[in-house]
């Protein structure tokens, strides 16, 4: 098959496919780990930092610092993890392997279900890679946009991608 003509087809399917975390990721206990909380119940946040380690179900969050803000219904609305080298994870479905994601800043959008990777980006689904200095990815449509820049990052990091050949069955 023609190199542009795999990419319409993984384009396609990318967007064609709804994706949802595992089944009881949402009703999982939130475990924390981190060397210091500052919480703020009043304004909904809460800030870790020091080594942090977030996990819930196939969902894992890692940075040097983890911000966590809640809506006006107390519903986890969006975390921010930082450092040299942020991560997070999850399992979309049980037949589909789990999706990694790195960057010094990584905001998760839980109600959006999308997670920006910013500086140093990195995403990888399967054997397949994305890089750049700004990945967004769409978890439950399972669809990438990458760009070279990243709004307050000064370096410039081309976009690049290597996608693993289908195997034949």
């Amino acid at each position: 098959m023609l190199p542009t003509a795999r990419l319409i087809l993984l384009a396609l399917a990318l967007t064609s496919l709804p994706a949802v975390a595992l089944e009881g990721d949402a009703e999982a206990p939130i475990e924390v780990a981190a060397d210091q909380l500052d919480l703020d119940d009043q304004a909904g946040t809460a800030v870790y930092t020091g080594d942090v380690d977030i996990r819930q179900g196939s969902l894992h969050l890692t940075g040097q610092q983890v911000e966590i803000q809640r809506n006006a219904a107390g519903e986890l609305s969006l975390a921010v993890a930082t450092g040299e080298r942020a991560y997070i994870e999850q399992k979309p479905s049980p037949e589909e392997p789990v999706v990694r994601g790195w960057g010094r800043t990584i905001r998760y959008h839980v109600s959006e279900r999308r997670v920006e990777l910013i500086d140093r980006a990195e995403l990888h689904q399967g054997g397949d890679t994305f890089d750049g200095g700004y990945l967004e990815y769409f978890l439950d449509r399972r669809v990438v946009q990458a760009r070279a820049d990243a709004e307050g990052v000064e370096d410039r990091q081309r976009v690049r991608m290597t996608l693993q050949p289908e195997q034949d069955q």
